[in-house]
């Protein structure tokens, strides 16, 4: 199925190797169950660096752009456990994006998600758009790929929370293209071809900042109960 819901947090960082078990533990049995018990996300998941690198992709879905400056969310990034304080220091590189869904066909987990970073060139985005929405309905049905999604920053007005505050600032993305697969060498080839910079730019692209292929390790849904 498509992504749950209409916005989306989209985030990326890189973690050193003596912290990785720590970090694993702790996203795992802390940070998810903390996240998934906050109203309106719906699902959260986990990818590492398929290539064995140090780079992890964090996607959390939600029902609304508007649980981005909920009570509930803002509350936990101002009050982080000391477990999250202490791991904070160590995203390097974080880039976190808050997102409208602009398009989503298929389905959103499979073995592996390739993302990529874009932004349109001037006046490029209508074309664009409908280039990477084609692509999208495509992947849904394509073999070695499961579904496609597409997701803009948006980023609410409020105060740097207490998180980023320990983190020391994170940066943003503009575009976002995530393609879902059971076939690495597929979305690999995907980068060479209908999703290589030439090919993205011929279709209104301008710069193309990120590409890379991730596994899944994790995922969670709402821990937040239905209303009757």
């Amino acid at each position: 199925m498509a992504l749950l819901g209409k916005a989306a947090i989209a985030m990326w960082w890189d973690m050193a190797p003596d912290w990785r078990a720590e970090f694993e533990d702790w996203h795992s049995h802390e940070h998810f169950p903390e996240r998934m018990g906050i109203p309106g996300f719906q699902r959260g998941s986990r990818w590492a660096d398929a290539g064995g690198g140090e780079g992890f992709f964090v996607l959390y879905e939600l029902d609304r752009y508007e649980t981005l400056v909920s009570g509930g969310y803002l509350s936990r990034l101002n009050q982080p456990t000391p477990w999250s304080s202490r791991l904070m220091p160590e995203h390097r590189n974080m880039v976190r994006s808050q997102c409208h869904i602009l398009e989503s066909a298929g389905s959103a987990l499979g073995r592996y998600l390739l993302t990529v970073r874009c932004s349109p060139a001037a006046g490029g985005a209508p074309a664009l758009h409908d280039y990477l929405r084609r692509q999208a309905e495509a992947f849904a049905l394509r073999p070695g790929t499961t579904g496609a999604h597409l997701l803009q920053t948006r980023t609410p007005d409020i105060a740097a929370t207490t998180e980023q505050k320990i983190r020391g600032g994170d940066q943003a993305a503009d575009w976002i293209y995530l393609v879902c697969g059971y076939d690495q060498q597929v979305l690999e080839a995907a980068l060479e071809t209908m999703l290589a910079p030439a090919a993205l730019q011929a279709h209104g692209a301008g710069a193309v900042e990120f590409a890379r292929v991730f596994t899944l390790q994790h995922s969670a849904e709402s821990a937040v109960p239905l209303a009757p």
